[in-house]
């Protein structure tokens, strides 16, 4: 009856990540699972790294990670003590990202993919033995083609 008594005492620990982006709105996803806009507050178990991709209209796509370190009161052997202790304890991880707006200037867009295909064309061979990029003209002459008859 004790040991009852005692288990309805003790308290939990609460653990959440909170995203914040800039703007504020944008779609979160947390590990491949959709939490909400930002800012958004989740529950979470396990700490570690996690998969970050935030989307928002009229900015690029961010696809970074977050890394939820747990507290000096959450780690082995400490964090029986935080689980037997008569009240809620909360483990609060913040993560904030700043988005970039994108870029919608098509010919500005052509005109960098044709600097950077130029430059790819302009640079030197490579050292023997490495695959060219570039198209190796035929030495030998190719056959005819047969005409059907």
């Amino acid at each position: 009856m004790l040991l009852v008594a005692a288990s309805a005492l003790t308290g939990c620990v609460r653990r959440t990540i909170t995203v914040t982006s800039e703007p504020e709105g944008a779609l979160c996803w947390l590990n491949g699972r959709e939490v909400g806009r930002t800012p958004v507050t989740v529950d979470f178990l396990y700490y570690g790294v996690y998969d970050v991709q935030l989307t928002h209209e009229g900015y690029e796509p961010l696809l970074t990670s977050g890394n939820a370190k747990a507290p000096l009161w959450d780690s082995i052997p400490i964090d029986l003590a935080s689980e037997l202790w008569p009240a809620e304890v909360h483990s609060v991880i913040r993560w904030h990202y700043q988005m970039q707006a994108r870029e919608d200037d098509r010919p500005a867009l052509i005109d960098r993919a044709s600097e950077l295909r130029e430059r790819l064309l302009s640079e030197t061979p490579p050292p023997p033995g490495m695959p060219s990029t570039q198209p190796q003209p035929s030495s030998a002459p190719s056959a005819p083609a047969s005409q059907p008859q």
